[in-house]
């Protein structure tokens, strides 16, 4: 799995027309009533970078899952670049929540805060399959994200 997914990484973030490609994509989700976007992985870059991209959206908040954001070798090349070790807060989000698995092996930056501001992190448990998309979007706590985004 981890090689899989750093072969994604790099692709990403080295190939230009792989990143321009997979950003093209977001706009063709977010409509008009788009409040909550709900991103895992390395859909969590591709979100992030969108949204920084489109402050006009209507996105108000942003839940990110197994989220690899924090790691030096994302972190360093986003866009917009960080400034002063300081990643932009994306577009119009009032509320960032971030959660994590602490055995997932591609969100081991548990915590954003540090480097984005104020970035709700939080802890959760998987069981024995600590990156699972279904586990993460089946836990009580991001249901309750994606519920405060909808209020």
């Amino acid at each position: 799995m981890m090689v899989l997914a750093l072969k994604q990484v790099r692709r990403y973030m080295n190939e230009p027309v792989v990143r321009q490609e997979a950003r093209a994509r977001v706009p063709e989700e977010v409509g008009p009533d788009t409040r909550v976007v709900g991103a895992h992985s390395l859909g969590s870059v591709v979100a992030y970078e969108a949204l920084c991209e489109h402050p006009e959206w209507p996105v108000t908040d942003l839940v990110t899952v197994g989220s690899p954001l924090g790691l030096s070798l994302i972190f360093n090349w986003l866009s917009p670049l960080p400034d002063e070790g300081r990643g932009a807060w994306p577009g119009g989000i009032r509320r960032w929540t971030n959660l994590t698995d602490p055995g997932d092996v591609v969100a081991v930056v548990h915590r954003l805060a540090p480097r984005f501001g104020a970035v709700a992190d939080e802890s959760l448990d998987n069981g024995l399959k600590p990156h699972s998309l279904l586990r993460y979007l089946t836990a009580q706590k991001t249901g309750r994200a994606v519920a405060e985004g909808l209020m």
